[in-house]
């Protein structure tokens, strides 16, 4: 695990600037402080920063092929790069290391761009040919790692890790992107390709970028996608057992390391069943590290117990106040662009824990994406059936007339809050599940967002976003469509985007064994009713892993990894976000409507209405501007 930049003339040989080199690396240290290294020719400079896991004598980086023709720099771990070096010294190719990174020159050698298909891991890397002239960027299957780049007037393209270097390069312009800001708004994020800059691009998971000297660039080139056909004819016992070989199989790779590993085990079924595979495959005890909250109604830490004494884990846990909201600033110079996860705060912190005792730590993301975990789906089923049974022509108009004239219920489970509801059923299925996921919904955006604002989208909504990839999905099973756009969207954008700058901004390596693309591919091919089933979520899982997990961990309701914001912006936090939402910041943006961001403070405060998330999204947004990149 590392970081990794770089600049690269594609027009000519201009010197590359190694000062300019040296502030970029030197901006990423955190993710990697073992170990910094460079590359400089004509028209091109790589920098890179080593978090050393595997082969720690020999694997520096940049690394070189056998005549030094080709060099990469790379962030990540190919956990089948064991496999891959007998068949590429097979071809010819001589080894000098025994590390996965000096795969990635030869794979290259052997088989071009195809090469990223041999892969099976997290990865984003650069790598320079210089006989061929080409810069190759590449991302993995699922985004865990994260890879930006700016294609500059000049011909240059500048690329890294995380967009504070990137930022770095004089070349790179930070003009706000309004359609980054709509779709921040609507969920949370800046959703890939875009940045919250018009200048600089995310490299989209599963997919390859061949830049080539002289050339005009062309788009990136999409590597694999998933394919949701449901039509697997294997029996429910047989599955459960292919399941615990697959999961052995991906969490053994995944221990591969030469320095301490472990594990997050939150007390949820996904990390729970991580830690209990990890146990049941290793000769030594496993590390599990965990997150104790003061107040009870977010403290899950009794179910991680059952799980580290059931196994004799080496526990350790670290006490949370319910009120550690100082990290608003540091979280927002953390993300480099606006992120509104609050739960980010509980995973800075558990990463924060695990690298006092480890390097490399198991989590269990992906798991509700991949096996049916989230409670928006059992709701969403339950509407399909309403939506199935009507046409839209008919839905739209009189559940729409409802929607808007029925009160807004915050105070009730949302099975109960019919405003939602009819909202809900005069949409298409897909629009349907982005109201379901938005922080902000599309009729307070169209309040909040000013005049100027709204000229600037040009019409532009987040709802694009869901449109482009369900347009993809190959299916209309009403689970796998809405499990196909979270693998493109939310994992992506939220969950991968959380820990891996949370665990970075530790030096802390995050390995995600329910993310192995061979698992997802077989996981896609069986029926919805293996992931949910009457009523139950993660059905499979959850029997699979009877025989290895608490019952109370399996079937207790779902948590979530949550922190308190009602509270807090009705108490402790009352003032600042007053002073953050209604301040000069936010005004002098000129992109929110000042009556509409009174009316949602006031409201709130009044306990009226909970506009908890709306209130951080808004709070992040205004960090970023006081505290990101664009102010360095």
């Amino acid at each position: 695990m590392c970081g990794m930049t770089g600049f690269v003339d594609l027009r000519g040989r201009r010197e590359p600037g190694r000062a300019l080199l040296r502030r970029m690396n030197d901006s990423i240290a955190h993710r990697g402080p073992d170990g910094e290294g460079e590359h400089c020719e004509p028209g091109v400079a790589l920098g890179h920063r080593r978090l050393s896991i595997i082969d720690i004598a020999t694997g520096q980086q940049p690394l070189y092929n056998e005549d030094g023709s080709v060099v990469v720099v790379y962030n990540g771990e190919i956990y089948n790069y064991q496999a891959l070096i007998p068949e590429l010294q097979a071809l010819g190719h001589v080894f000098h290391t025994k590390s996965d990174t000096e795969v990635i020159v030869h794979a290259w050698e052997a088989w071009g761009e195809t090469c990223v298909e041999r892969f099976r891991g997290m990865f984003a890397f650069a790598l320079w040919d210089r006989n061929k002239e080409t810069l190759f960027l590449a991302r993995d299957r699922l985004g865990v790692k994260p890879l930006y780049y700016a294609l500059l007037p000049d011909g240059q393209c500048v690329f890294g890790s995380e967009l504070k270097a990137v930022l770095l390069h004089p070349g790179v312009t930070r003009n706000i992107d309004p359609c980054a800001v709509e779709e921040y708004f609507a969920l949370g994020y800046v959703a890939e390709p875009r940045t919250i800059y018009t200048s600089v691009q995310k490299l989209p998971p599963a997919h390859t970028l061949v830049l080539r000297r002289g050339m005009t660039p062309p788009a990136p080139r999409e590597y694999w996608d998933v394919r949701f056909t449901l039509d697997n004819p294997i029996g429910f016992e047989d599955a459960k057992a292919e399941l615990d070989r697959r999961l052995q199989d991906s969490i053994r790779l995944r221990m591969i390391s030469e320095v301490p590993l472990g594990a997050f085990l939150s007390g949820g079924v996904d990390s729970s069943a991580v830690v209990a595979t990890m146990a049941r495959i290793s000769d030594a005890p496993v590390n599990t590290c965990s997150i104790s909250f003061d107040d009870p109604a977010f403290d899950e830490t009794r179910f991680a117990q059952m799980v580290a004494e059931r196994y004799r884990t080496n526990h350790f846990v670290d006490r949370v106040a319910s009120d550690d909201f100082d990290l608003i600033d540091t979280l927002a110079a953390t993300y480099d662009e606006p992120y509104a996860d609050s739960s980010a705060i509980p995973t800075y912190r558990v990463c924060q824990l695990a690298r006092q005792h480890v390097t490399v730590a198991l989590s269990g993301d992906g798991g509700d994406e991949n096996f049916g975990g989230y409670r928006r789906y059992q709701l969403h089923l339950m509407e399909e059936k309403l939506r199935s049974v009507l046409p839209l022509g008919f839905r739209r108009p009189v559940f729409g007339l409802l929607g808007r004239l029925y009160p807004k219920a915050d105070w009730a489970p949302r099975v109960f809050r019919a405003k939602t509801t009819f909202e809900s059923l005069a949409r298409t299925s897909v629009e349907a599940y982005l109201q379901s996921v938005s922080i902000i919904r599309a009729p307070i955006r169209a309040r909040l967002f000013s005049a100027s604002a709204q000229r600037a989208l040009g019409g532009y909504r987040a709802d694009d976003v869901f449109a482009r990839h369900a347009a993809r999905a190959g299916t209309d099973d009403p689970l796998a469509l809405i499990q196909y756009l979270d693998l493109k969207t939310y994992l992506v954008g939220d969950i991968n985007t959380k820990v891996d700058r949370a665990s970075m901004a530790h030096s802390l390596e995050v390995r995600e064994p329910l993310m192995d693309h061979p698992l997802v591919e077989w996981l896609a091919t069986l029926p919805s009713g293996n992931k949910i089933r009457g009523g139950e979520a993660k059905y499979l899982l959850k029997k699979g892993m009877e025989p290895w997990l608490p019952h109370d961990v399996l079937y207790r309701p779902k948590m979530g990894f949550a922190v308190p914001l009602i509270r807090w912006f009705r108490g402790p936090l009352r003032e600042r976000v007053r002073s953050a939402v209604l301040g000069q910041t936010l005004r002098d943006t000129g992109i929110f409507e000042p009556r509409v961001l009174e009316e949602i403070v006031t409201a709130h405060e009044s306990g009226r209405r909970d506009y908890s998330a709306p209130l951080w999204t808004l709070m992040m947004f205004e960090a970023f501007l006081r505290q990101g990149p664009a102010n360095a």
